[in-house]
């Protein structure tokens, strides 16, 4: 049966009394996270230039090590013989180029214009944000919220995909093309093909590879009820864990650039803010008009609202230089993203009685080994046999 007509059983109680230790408080970790990140890139002289020498595609070697290890356990989990159901959704898969090839950074554009008229290069690096559409982070946010794991694996490669044919040519037509056409300033962005490539391969393809072998290896050699009811809650954790490296790395390397302009972090912000409450609310309200149940409108909202932080910042930075303005708005991304989006993770759990059928789709626990964030999300397939 597919996710959108499994029926459960009406949940009871509070959403916070179901959810995992580790889920539960995770916002207060993920802010303890950025603290310690901020306060460490203050305490310590030269950590943020010691993380920076070793990169990978422009990105720190700890932060792309970090991003590796968040990925793994949740492409780990997914189902890789059902990914075919969810390529024949016209429904899910049309109105997500939609949302993350058109609306996306036409929404990002006007409000970099609108919140940051007079200042070009925090301008230019909000709309590089806009561009980079989110191959690795979202896949957790996803988690969390209970979306369609598998559904996020074919919308994450569909948006990988589109980025290396698509991001420069983007990035010529919102900061040449158009402002040229409406009396606007123009701006050149210089970035190869490749170098997009090289950084999709990376931060997709390698824990997308890892996952399928484990599932592939594990499922072969002890069947699928022990890989999903014993390896898997086991390096589920790794996957927050990995996400908390991740913030901390980042926020140590950049701790200098956020602490010392906070006006200017501030400006950045508010058009950010904007752009995750009406990309996250526009995309549910339409995967709940075209007929999408609530995992599959989550993962369609989640992976419309995300970013690509890593390729713009690495862009930014390649571009225009590691002190940039343009640079700044890369940082910044990540800083008011992660807790926009674990907030919005908590606000998609509120509001999935407004949806029709399954609360939950069959894709088992979220991404913390202590157990599913909520009890309501149930396995029909071989967990069900222990």
């Amino acid at each position: 049966m597919s996710a959108d007509t499994t029926t459960t059983a009406t949940p009871a109680g509070p959403v916070a009394a179901r959810l995992s230790f580790l889920d539960r408080f995770l916002a207060v970790w993920i802010l303890i996270a950025m603290a310690a990140g901020l306060g460490l890139g203050r305490a310590v002289p030269g950590l943020g230039a010691a993380l920076a020498k070793i990169t990978v595609t422009g990105v720190s070697l700890p932060i792309a090590l970090g991003l590796l290890v968040m990925m793994y356990p949740v492409l780990a989990k997914v189902r890789y013989d059902r990914l075919d159901t969810v390529t024949r959704d016209r429904r899910l898969l049309i109105p997500s180029l939609f949302l993350n090839w058109i609306a996306g950074p036409a929404l990002m554009f006007a409000l970099a214009w609108i919140f940051l008229p007079g200042l070009p290069e925090y301008r230019t690096g909000l709309i590089i944000v806009g561009l980079a559409r989110c191959i690795a982070m979202v896949v957790i946010w996803n988690d969390l919220a209970c979306g369609d794991r598998e559904a996020a694996a074919v919308l994450v490669a569909l948006n990988s995909v589109f980025q290396v044919a698509a991001f420069s040519l983007l990035g010529w037509f919102y900061l040449s093309v158009l402002p040229g056409r409406l009396g606007l300033e123009q701006t050149g962005l210089n970035v190869s093909v490749w170098q997009i490539a090289r950084s999709v391969l990376i931060f997709l393809g390698i824990p997308l590879l890892a996952g399928f072998l484990t599932r592939r290896i594990g499922e072969r050699a002890k069947g699928r009820v022990w890989y999903e009811s014993r390896l898997i809650p086991r390096i589920g954790p790794f996957a927050l864990y990995g996400l908390l490296f991740t913030i901390v790395v980042l926020f140590a390397l950049q701790g200098d650039a956020i602490t010392s302009r906070p006006i200017d972090v501030v400006r950045i912000a508010l058009p950010l803010l904007v752009y995750f409450a009406v990309m996250w609310a526009g995309s549910m309200a339409l995967g709940r008009a075209v007929g999408l149940g609530y995992p599959k409108a989550t993962t369609l909202a989640f992976t419309a609202t995300g970013n690509n932080f890593e390729l713009a910042i690495a862009v930014a930075i390649a571009t225009f230089g590691a002190t940039s303005g343009q640079a700044l708005a890369g940082v910044v991304g990540p800083l008011i993203e992660v807790p926009a989006l674990i907030g919005l993770v908590y606000v998609a759990l509120a509001v999935r009685r407004f949806f029709p059928g399954p609360a939950m789709p069959e894709a088992g626990a979220a991404a913390s080994a202590e157990g599913p964030p909520h009890p309501d999300r149930t396995d029909r397939g071989p967990q069900a046999a222990e």
